[in-house]
């Protein structure tokens, strides 16, 4: 009995690694994606920055940390603090939506979810740390 436990056991960590693997990549590419275009100076995110009011240095920043996240998503030490950075900062992007620019925050709202998947999935990298503490 304890052999067909530790089985399924296995079974079901090693759907979750993989779910967390395809979860990661998607969410890095987007993330690579949508911060690329930010540091670019792609036009409509100019304009999207212009909207918020803040200034374009909020742009640049904004930028820096989608590809931060994203490439902390690439490696398996780092994918929780990753998945956690870039779910606070789509609460954020949801927030700005709704309050100031307007237009809809569906993308926004389906990263938060893989985002947050992420963070759950890899969490025992988050713990380990705590624990050295």
């Amino acid at each position: 009995m304890n052999t067909s436990l530790t089985a399924v056991s296995a079974s079901t960590s090693t759907k979750l690694r993989i779910a967390s693997w395809v979860l990661q990549l998607i969410a890095a590419a987007a993330f690579l994606a949508a911060g690329t275009a930010k540091l670019a100076g792609v036009p409509m995110m100019v304009g999207i920055f212009d909207q918020i009011g803040i200034g374009q240095w909020f742009r640049i920043a904004t930028g820096l940390v989608e590809i931060a996240g994203a490439l902390a998503l690439l490696a398996p030490a780092s994918a929780a603090f990753g998945g956690l950075l870039l779910a606070i900062t789509m609460l954020f992007g949801i927030a700005t939506h709704i309050f100031i620019i307007g237009g809809n925050p569906t993308p926004a709202i389906v990263l938060l979810l893989i985002t947050s998947a992420i963070a759950y999935l890899r969490r025992q990298s988050i713990t380990r740390l705590l624990k050295r503490s």
